[in-house]
């Protein structure tokens, strides 16, 4: 089988005793296909074949997708890859990340898997109300794609895409909740953070309260973009359950990134069986990835694993990523425990020494790259 059907085949039936195995058969794909990421191995001395486990894997920052084209060669050239862009809010739009996904079929497995695991684990499929657009109005958003292929897979003909590009219609919105009301209808509701406080405002200005039937739920994405005052996820726990009578284990929060093609979720009594109902208030619920990604906690300077239940930046080894790079590390702090995710908020300053190295280096060797040489200049080595 080739590296992407292996790949698949793993999201499909997951052996976890051969993930390491796998793991490293990525990455040696990896070092050789992508060019970008073979240079900064390189410049960092690594050699492929001295890898011995998966945590030894050199990791990009996520950032680095901003200055580097991080996928095999000539795939954003092909007709079936997918390129998506990171909404470019941190260093403006002019320098958006772009992360070219070879075969979106692996991203669409990933994605509908760890969803029926976490969002739909009663199997059920019901009315969808998206506060987000889908892929058809949005093709260059990730969020926009898995939103789509939810809808196809888990939902009715009952379904409605209440957002465009620049702007959340609240009462088209309101109305199809409240019909779903009458029918006693469970419904699924997805959005970003700031979506749903849209949503509450809204209902709470026009003095509407919304009983949704049992059953109903909701997957919150985080974030704060697009909100002057962010809105916290135990917030919007508490929100849903006063405003729609959505039960606080039915409201998850997804945490995921354009960079990688797998997300984690909140662990709640009804997606993670033998949790204590006393946790589904939590606002620091632990998340769950997937068995095809592997999560480490790194020193923010040394960029080595942390023990389990230390704070360090998040780092991810996503299969699904197998046609760009796998190895990312973010600027995000948390704590990883028996696998199970604690995502504690962004790092700052000299907290993450480690991680703006890695992109300094990477945004360096590929600037080098990219100048030619003259008789007065030499490129830097590779």
């Amino acid at each position: 089988m080739s590296i992407y059907e292996q790949v698949l085949t793993f999201i499909h039936r997951p052996e976890p005793e051969s993930f390491q195995r796998l793991a490293l058969e990525v990455f040696r794909y990896q070092f050789e296909a992508v060019g970008a990421y073979r240079r900064y191995c390189q410049q960092g001395g690594v050699d492929p074949g001295a890898m011995r486990t998966v945590d030894d894997i050199p990791a990009v920052s996520n950032v680095a997708f901003k200055y580097a084209e991080l996928a095999m060669e000539g795939a954003a050239r092909s007709a079936q890859a997918a390129i998506f862009l990171t909404s470019g809010t941190t260093q403006g739009r002019e320098r958006r990340g772009r992360h070219i996904v070879a075969q979106p079929e692996i991203y669409r497995a990933s994605a509908i898997a760890h969803l029926r695991t976490m969002l739909f684990p009663d199997a059920r499929r019901m009315a969808i109300l998206a506060m987000h657009p889908t892929a058809d109005v949005m093709p260059e958003s990730s969020l926009a794609a898995m939103i789509s292929w939810c809808i196809e897979e888990f939902g009715t003909r009952t379904h409605l895409a209440a957002a465009s590009r620049d702007r959340i219609d609240i009462k088209a919105a309101t109305g199809f909740l409240a019909d779903a009301q009458a029918r006693r209808e469970p419904v699924c509701i997805l959005g970003t953070t700031a979506a749903f406080a849209a949503l509450f405002s809204g209902l709470r200005s026009s003095g509407v309260k919304l009983r949704l039937a049992p059953g109903s739920r909701m997957m919150d994405t985080g974030g704060a973009k697009g909100q002057a005052v962010p809105m916290q996820a135990a917030e919007v726990i508490a929100q849903a359950g006063e405003l729609l009578a959505i039960a606080p284990a039915m409201v998850v929060n997804e945490y995921g990134m354009t960079e990688l093609c797998s997300q984690l979720y909140d662990a709640t009594p009804f997606n993670y069986p033998g949790l204590s109902n006393t946790q589904e208030h939590r606002a620091d619920r632990f998340k769950i990835p997937p068995p095809w990604m592997r999560v480490t906690a790194r020193d923010p300077v040394t960029l080595r694993p942390m023990p389990d239940g230390e704070t360090g930046l998040l780092t991810f080894f996503d299969l699904a990523n197998v046609g760009s790079v796998s190895a990312v590390m973010t600027e995000d702090l948390g704590s990883v425990e028996r696998g199970r995710v604690r995502v504690l908020g962004r790092a700052t300053g000299r907290e993450a020494r480690g991680c703006a190295l890695a992109i300094g280096q990477f945004s360096a060797t590929e600037a080098a790259r990219m100048t030619p040489a003259t008789p007065e200049r030499v490129e830097a080595p590779r």
